[in-house]
């Protein structure tokens, strides 16, 4: 069963004041007129706004349209609300992203009880009840997780939907390709020329032909997904337990493009490391490896990493090797910047250093850490970020929430 909470960041923010209740209204990354549009509500989606759209794009559409900056705090609260409240149903619970879950209901005692349809219902209830009585959800109920995100996506918002055997080839009748989560351009391009045009035609085909369509073997991936089983490369067994997060990661989209030897674009990339640094460590993780990439101003990328075999975590070490690679870029205008970690192992994991200076350097960190959530972030600041004229703002990535 797949959860999808509607227009997320949006309709949280009406849940939170009333009178924002019935109003067109978006959350963008920045409230100017170049910001992006992170989330619609239902009625300025009505209205043809869109996510990804410009600030500017949405009021051409409708002038008196109201204009948010994002509050991550709210929708982490309500995140953690539902996650509480739909693992009263199941412990096989997959937390997909800030406003998409899904649930494994086989051998559990809720649908001993019930039916899955009925679990929906009262699920929905419950969400308008127990969490706000704004929240809408969409659901879907099929064979496997992927069919089960098809189906929520049907008919939004408030939707619920299932797909089985007997009416799968309906359902895909009314979409198109490029509907179908995971189908973009490149690989609706291939299958249309292996004479795919269709999901119906994409569902009938056999595996030897999807695997020649896509020149992959996930060609099998993909018939296994519309046929109702688990491929075990897209999602993983809900019984095994948790990976461990691949990488932590901060971005930042300037508001003037720089060179990167700027001074300014180091002062950036400073505070991106403090974030990024205070997740990692949060989730009890120590990186082996460090990546910055640019977006330059004509679009075109760039991308740089390196690895250490001693384990990263101190914001002091990061900062280090981003600027080693960063200054190995092109002198090119910056339109993003981005700074990954990556190689992740468990904290005390790994080979200890002959000298421990390890231990002295964790004791430093947890205490500014521990600083940091009493007072906030920044409260004990790097030299390096002092007079900094922008500020990298709080975000919620499009992925796991930590």
């Amino acid at each position: 069963m797949h959860v999808d909470l509607n227009s997320c960041f949006a309709t949280i923010e009406q849940q939170a004041n009333p009178l924002l209740r019935g109003k067109p209204i978006v959350v963008a990354a920045y409230t100017t007129g170049r910001g992006c549009i992170l989330a619609a509500s239902v009625e300025a989606k009505r209205l043809g706004i869109k996510t990804g759209m410009r600030v500017s794009e949405g009021k051409n559409l409708y002038p008196p349209l109201i204009v948010l900056p994002p509050d991550p705090q709210k929708y982490r609260w309500v995140n953690r609300k539902l996650r509480v409240l739909l693992s009263s149903y199941t412990p096989y619970l997959s937390v997909e992203s800030i406003d998409e879950m899904v649930m494994d209901l086989a051998k559990t005692p809720a649908l001993e009880r019930s039916s899955m349809i009925s679990i929906a219902y009262d699920s929905k209830e419950r969400i308008k009840k127990e969490i706000g009585e704004w929240l809408m959800v969409s659901i879907g109920i099929a064979p496997n997780r992927y069919l089960a995100k098809v189906a929520s996506g049907l008919h939004k918002p408030d939707g619920l939907d299932i797909i089985t055997k007997e009416n799968i080839e309906e359902v895909l009748t009314g979409l198109r390709l490029e509907d179908l989560c995971g189908i973009k351009e490149g690989n609706a391009g291939r299958l249309r020329l292996a004479g795919i045009g269709t999901p119906v035609e994409f569902y009938r085909a056999s595996a030897v032909t999807l695997v020649s369509a896509l020149h992959s073997k996930t060609g099998w991936d993909w018939w296994q997904r519309l046929h109702g089983y688990e491929d075990g490369v897209m999602y993983k067994n809900f019984n095994q337990p948790e990976d461990i997060q691949k990488s932590f990661g901060q971005s930042f989209a300037l508001g003037t493009f720089r060179v990167p030897s700027d001074p300014e674009i180091v002062k950036i990339m400073a505070q991106l490391i403090v974030k990024m640094g205070r997740r990692l460590r949060a989730a009890g993780l120590v990186a082996h490896g460090v990546s910055v990439s640019l977006l330059f101003g004509d679009y075109s990328h760039w991308v740089k990493n390196t690895r250490r075999y001693e384990p990263l975590f101190a914001d002091s070490d990061f900062l280090g090797e981003a600027r080693g690679l960063l200054i190995q870029a092109p002198a090119e205008l910056v339109r993003i910047l981005a700074v990954t970690s990556f190689h992740l192992m468990p904290r005390g994991t790994g080979q200890i250093s002959i000298w421990n200076t390890d231990e002295r350097k964790w004791r430093i960190i947890d205490a500014i850490d521990t600083i940091a959530d009493r007072w906030g972030e920044f409260t004990v600041t790097p030299g390096r970020m002092l007079g900094m004229e922008q500020k990298v703002l709080d975000r919620i990535a499009f992925g796991k929430v930590m």
